[in-house]
């Protein structure tokens, strides 16, 4: 007999979305209804201005890789995406370069791994990047004029 009498069942709860609580500012409506959860080009390049490496114990603004510098990254390692949209994946390589680049992720060749674990998740969802990032500007108060976004 196993560890349970049988048979045995989870109680599963149905997870709820809470941001469909949220009220949104007609713009950021109207971003969405145009772009879903993804980043633009205006979108990536205002969340790419908010981030910064540490150099020595000093905060500098992050050079960041441009789309066609991802591109090739990528191609360079023969890693093709599946669920990339628009600039996500330019997103996810800057915060990778920010945070994690020349220390847990050593190089390039394991960014562009890092791209595609983070873009190809087989549990992640459509718009989890924008999600996650949307939730830290949030929580740091960084405000957004998504008029400027469109």
């Amino acid at each position: 007999m196993g560890l349970y009498p049988a048979p045995f069942k989870f109680n599963v709860m149905k997870r709820v979305n809470f941001t469909e609580y949220d009220v949104l500012p007609q713009a950021m409506v109207d971003y969405m209804r145009h772009y879903g959860p993804h980043f633009n080009r205006k979108l990536v390049d205002f969340a790419l201005s908010h981030m910064f490496v540490d150099d020595d114990g000093r905060e500098m603004q992050l050079t960041p890789y441009t789309r066609e510098d991802v591109n090739k990254i990528l191609e360079t390692r023969n890693i093709k995406l599946k669920n990339n949209q628009l600039y996500d994946a330019v997103y996810v390589a800057n915060m990778c370069k920010a945070d994690f680049l020349g220390s847990s992720i050593p190089d390039e060749q394991h960014l562009a791994k890092y791209i595609k674990d983070v873009i190809d998740d087989p549990d992640g969802y459509d718009g989890i990047v924008f999600n996650r990032w949307y939730a830290d500007m949030s929580y740091t108060g960084i405000a957004i004029d998504w008029e400027d976004m469109l």
